[in-house]
């Protein structure tokens, strides 16, 4: 597996998350973003990428504001509304600039309404490994020769073209219409948008790939998120990263979700945890 970090894509790809991403400055903590179908589900944009937007648009504006910040490690984001994909206006505004950590509020409208907001902490990592502590299981997943790509329909852009997803086999029997009592998906996953490395921004878009946990436990139609919380904790050093989603709680049509993302030195570089909408067949 390659161990380079660096995030070499073709910017004129339309695939590209670097692209897909990308803020427009408009001054006083203004931006514009266009919103891809390279990065949506069911026509409305993934809630990972849309925290990619944040981030980009935080780091930015706190960098006006004299931050050397370059990396959101921390993002909670608040899905008031259902954006569609298409150009959307931002606004930042830097709550802290500090010496070790800046906060900045994020919005995100179109056409005037709030869709989206995030509150979110930056900081950066050091080019030096300084792991004191490490607590987070490695959790099994099958060999990736053994397990099976995840696709959604090719006949329109949506994040299967920008992402490559391989489910274990054990965690895949809802596609044929079977439940368990194991709310669980795991598998191994890269960016397949021409750069197929992750790094310390572009693991949020990876935080919210997974499908939804709910889907072994027989859950019917899309989970919608309404709040989802991402930490960055280290630069990944792999090409494909090892992920699971699983459900903590369901109840009164709610989902608690975790996710956890480990790099090929067994070390967590991301996690998040959800909650969602979720609806189950009336029996």
């Amino acid at each position: 597996m390659p161990t380079s970090v660096s995030f070499v894509s073709d910017p004129s790809s339309e695939r590209s998350l670097r692209r897909a991403a990308a803020v427009e400055s408009l001054g006083e903590g203004r931006f514009r973003a266009n919103l891809s179908d390279y990065f949506s589900v069911v026509g409305r944009p993934n809630g990972g990428y849309l925290q990619c937007v944040m981030a980009n648009a935080a780091v930015t504006a706190a960098a006006e504001m004299g931050a050397s910040h370059r990396f959101a490690t921390a993002i909670t984001t608040n899905y008031i509304g259902s954006p569609l994909t298409g150009v959307a206006e931002i606004a930042a505004q830097v709550r802290r600039v500090g010496r070790g950590t800046s906060f900045v509020h994020v919005e995100l409208r179109e056409k005037g309404e709030l869709t989206t907001e995030s509150l979110v902490t930056l900081g950066n990592f050091h080019p030096v490994d300084h792991l004191r502590y490490h607590d987070a299981p490695v959790f099994d997943v099958a060999p990736l020769e053994s397990c099976v790509r995840s696709r959604m329909p090719d006949s329109d852009p949506n994040i299967s073209h920008s992402v490559d997803l391989r489910l274990d086999p054990a965690c895949v029997g809802w596609w044929n219409g079977e439940s368990t009592d194991r709310g669980e998906v795991r598998g191994w996953i890269r960016l397949d948008d021409g750069a197929d490395e992750f790094d310390a921004w572009s693991v949020l878009f990876a935080s919210d790939a997974l499908p939804p946990a709910t889907f072994p436990l027989g859950s019917v139609g899309w989970v919608p998120t309404l709040q989802l919380t991402s930490y960055v904790r280290a630069v990944p050093q792999s090409q494909w990263l090892r992920i699971r989603q699983y459900c903590v709680v369901v109840a009164d049509n709610l989902v608690d979700e975790r996710c956890e993302i480990l790099d090929d030195r067994d070390r967590l570089v991301a996690s998040s945890t959800q909650l969602a909408m979720v609806r189950f067949p009336h029996h």
